[in-house]
């Protein structure tokens, strides 16, 4: 995927980014993100590392933690500056800092963090294999990852309703509140495109992962793919 040609439209669909992730998913990305924070629970991790922040809302669901801090990184400067207007206004400055940076060229030391987490920011990698090699690099011996992504329902009829909805429903009403048609197409391509279930869990394994655990949400919609450095 072209670094600069995912940037610019992030960039241009930042300001509502947000009202159409949750009116595109009902709402359901609040609990699924919140269940995907509760996989570090027993980990009780300080220094989490969240890639491809977006507009900082999984790093904010990480505060139920109580970690000492969190880094964002995202490639979009358009989406970082709204994560840190709902971080200032939130009293979290402190605690989470955000800052422009790559997921296949992280700017930290080796074993630096206890946990890294990326919510549907995975697929936007441009190289998929890198970024989670990165990932492991920065992680501390026995760190954790946690991975919250799109994937494909298997069952009829919910299948061909998801497929319908994601082709067709999704990029109108996106283009609608966005006035963007491009970025709302590129959403389900990079969603039909993206290895899932049992390939995904084979790339954290190659990546140096191990300890691997999948759990689907939501009829499968969506997926928590973890691991352990």
């Amino acid at each position: 995927m072209e670094k600069e040609y995912v940037r610019s439209l992030f960039d241009k669909i930042a300001y509502r980014y947000d009202l159409l992730n949750h009116l595109l998913s009902g709402g359901v990305d609040l609990y699924w993100r919140r269940a995907a924070i509760q996989k570090l629970v027993g980990y009780q991790p300080k220094n989490i590392l969240d890639v491809a922040t977006g507009t900082a809302d999984f790093a904010l669901a990480t505060m139920r933690l109580h970690p000492k801090q969190v880094i964002g990184v995202d490639i979009s400067e358009q989406m970082l500056e709204i994560g840190r207007k709902k971080i200032a206004q939130r009293n979290l400055s402190e605690s989470i800092r955000l800052q422009s940076g790559e997921a296949e060229d992280l700017n930290f030391s080796n074993d630096n963090f206890d946990a890294a987490i990326v919510a549907f920011g995975a697929r936007n990698f441009e190289h998929l294999d890198k970024g989670l090699s990165e990932m492991n690099r920065v992680l501390r011996k026995g760190g954790m990852i946690v991975v919250l992504e799109f994937s494909r329902p298997k069952m009829f009829p919910l299948k061909q309703l998801y497929f319908f909805y994601f082709k067709n429903v999704l990029p109108f009403v996106g283009k609608l509140i966005s006035k963007d048609s491009e970025a709302y197409q590129y959403l389900p391509d990079t969603v039909m495109k993206f290895p899932e279930g049992k390939d995904f869990l084979e790339r954290l394994r190659s990546a140096g992962f191990s300890s691997l655990n999948e759990e689907r949400l939501t009829f499968g919609i969506a997926t928590i793919y973890s691991g352990v450095k």
